[in-house]
């Protein structure tokens, strides 16, 4: 069999972690662009918005008022997609569906209306993970939840419809497909080798060398092979943990020294405040044993060729799979090398 190129010819890449298939077609990045252009609208920061629902002192659209907070400020969804509920199902022949119940929260990551998680100072960016860590304890204990998805929408063009940097917890009683891809996954190789997926992976990667954009003491910061997006990250945590309650106080801050690092490299690609939609996926929080859960975070920013110019998943990719011709290791490299 001949030696596949990934540097030239179109191939199909493997992810290990849902079992997918994305098509990479490298040599397409030599086409030229004839599509969609726009000029970049400056964007004025401001520290407080009197106007904005999440700043502190302000009232919401449900008419209650924020706290004067120093912090972060977590509160339940006025517009949550989940709320608690009796169960009951609907069946009609093929037609099937299910009632679910869950909590949904909002985290304000700190007061000041226009700083995004990559310009909090290291410190500040702990605090929020202490949050995280703290709603993921709270809202694990409630028997009615199984899963909880912690995740931020960033930018307008995410269909975010608040400016002030926030993020978002959804905990629910089912287990949603993402995660139970990976958990079917992590569990097969668990059960086969005796060694996280993850673990595994991350000792390939850090020997390869290719697609790591950054790493310190306890954290692993790269483009995965399968990558879908344009400059599809992660942060993958070097000890085999299951979930981020278990991080000690070093990791918290390597964790934050990561996310920082990470996310100031987006914004320099194209010199702008680089959206994205990013969440962690650790261990499911029903009654199953789920060690061979590797908890990691993953960033998805759309952006493709300018501050303006976005990957959008349209034909092909919406009758078939998804597909890239920015490879994972020229997205590395260029990540890498800002």
């Amino acid at each position: 069999m001949n030696t596949l190129s990934l540097t030239e010819q179109p191939h199909r890449r493997y992810n290990i972690l849902t079992g997918d298939w994305v098509l990479v077609s490298p040599h397409r990045t030599k086409r030229p662009w004839q599509g969609k252009t726009e000029k970049i609208t400056k964007e004025v920061k401001l520290n407080h918005d009197p106007n904005c629902y999440l700043c502190k002192g302000n009232t919401r659209a449900n008419g209650k008022v924020n706290p004067d907070y120093e912090s972060t400020y977590v509160f339940q969804n006025d517009f949550a997609a989940l709320i608690d509920g009796p169960q009951a199902n609907y069946e009609n022949d093929l037609l099937l569906a299910k009632s679910e119940s869950g909590i949904c929260r909002v985290v304000c990551f700190s007061p000041n209306h226009g700083l995004t998680l990559a310009e909090l100072e290291t410190g500040n960016i702990v605090k929020v993970i202490e949050t995280w860590q703290d709603q993921y304890q709270e809202l694990s204990a409630n028997s009615n939840i199984n899963h909880i998805q912690i995740f931020e929408n960033k930018g307008a063009i995410m269909g975010c419809s608040n400016p002030h940097p926030h993020g978002q917890i959804w905990a629910q009683a089912s287990i949603p497909q993402e995660t139970l891809k990976k958990s079917i996954q992590q569990k097969k190789h668990w059960e086969q080798k005796k060694q996280s997926l993850l673990s595994r992976y991350l000792s390939q990667e850090l020997e390869i060398g290719e697609r790591i954009i950054a790493e310190n003491e306890h954290f692993v910061s790269l483009v995965p092979f399968w990558a879908v997006w344009p400059y599809e990250t992660m942060i993958i945590p070097k000890r085999h943990l299951q979930n981020i309650t278990q991080m000690n106080k070093e990791e918290q801050k390597s964790f934050a020294e990561s996310i920082k690092v990470l996310t100031q490299k987006m914004d320099r690609i194209f010199d702008t405040s680089f959206p994205y939609s990013s969440g962690i996926h650790q261990s499911p929080t029903n009654d199953d044993d789920n060690d061979h859960w590797h908890w990691h975070m993953s960033f998805y920013p759309p952006l493709l060729r300018s501050a303006t110019v976005k990957k959008f998943m349209v034909g092909y990719e919406m009758f078939g799979e998804p597909q890239r011709d920015i490879s994972a290791e020229m997205a590395a490299n260029k990540l890498r090398d800002l």
